[in-house]
């Protein structure tokens, strides 16, 4: 019986993504869509996300889960695990921006990161909405790689207890076909004369050196970005994710007041205390109900005002 993973949905593309996701990379896809996501609770007042529902508002504030490994565009992945995908954080983010009812949005991450193509789209969009109103980040318990670039460009990040951030980098797998090959035959692959970095060679030097100059690239815009988002000088960031005095060490995750003290999250609460946090600062107040008078009672009061003016 043929099986599908995440891992042939996302092919050779550079990743983002923490070596806590790579097993999710083997994952068969599930033969059916994924149920709604499970509710959450704010304020002592349940938030219900609706099966295929990217966000859900309530009480002026939009709730927007980032969950799953992250890809440009995936509707298999997003339809049968529930996954985020770039494309649809972007036109979720321009909703939200635009929306009236909307007064600040809360992003709830639990994503280990995933592919690199597509990021930007999302990222620009999380910049444009935090210059129109407070994009909250909540890692409840992990944003790393390529979610902890999105995470950074929000407003600001608190984690719950035991929550990881960081593992900033990127990152590239890849299988070269040996001998021997498929059923006994060596396998041989060629590309045109000026694509030497098409499909490089990993187990050689030279492919090893294509695919480092693409990597290293990509891990600058990530850093950028990071330091951008959080306030930091470009030329720290590199430090702050190592745990030794080589910037080489970096890509490493960090949790609670280490975290925090790295500039690489603003505080930590627990989920109900997030919520309720939020829920205070921009839900409307309910409006205490008056009780509706009967005609005959504003007719007596009426007459009891004239009679006092006589």
């Amino acid at each position: 019986m043929s099986r599908t993973t995440v891992a042939a949905l996302m092919g050779a593309a550079p990743l983002a993504i923490s070596e806590i996701g790579l097993p999710m990379l083997g994952l068969d896809l599930p033969g059916q869509e994924v149920a709604a996501l499970p509710s959450i609770q704010a304020a002592g007042e349940g938030i219900t996300f609706e099966r295929g529902q990217r966000f859900a508002i309530h009480r002026g504030i939009a709730y927007v889960p980032v969950n799953g490994i992250l890809t440009p565009n995936s509707a298999v992945l997003e339809r049968f695990l529930g996954w985020s995908t770039y494309h649809g954080l972007a036109e979720t983010m321009a909703a939200i921006t635009a929306s009236d009812e909307v007064q600040a949005a809360a992003l709830l991450f639990d994503t280990p990161g995933g592919s690199v193509v597509g990021i930007q789209a999302a990222i620009e969009a999380i910049r444009a909405a935090v210059l129109v109103k407070p994009v909250h980040a909540l890692v409840n318990p992990l944003a790393a790689s390529a979610g902890y670039w999105l995470a950074s460009q929000c407003s600001d990040i608190t984690l719950t207890p035991g929550g990881w951030v960081g593992s900033v980098g990127t990152m590239l797998t890849g299988a070269q076909p040996m001998q021997p090959g498929s059923g006994g035959d060596q396998v041989f692959i060629q590309t045109s004369a000026h694509a030497g970095a098409k499909r490089p060679d990993l187990s050689s030097e030279e492919g090893q050196r294509l695919s480092q100059i693409r990597l290293d690239q990509m891990e600058a815009e990530f850093l950028a970005d990071v330091a951008e988002g959080r306030g930091i000088a470009a030329g720290d960031v590199p430090g702050r994710m190592s745990r030794t005095d080589s910037d080489a060490d970096g890509g490493d995750v960090f949790w609670g007041q280490d975290a925090i003290d790295r500039g690489l999250a603003d505080g930590q609460e627990t989920l109900a205390e997030f919520l309720t946090r939020v829920a205070a600062t921009y839900a409307p107040q309910p409006q205490p109900q008056t009780r509706r008078r009967s005609g005959a009672y504003l007719a007596k009061a009426r007459a009891a005002r004239a009679q006092a003016s006589l």
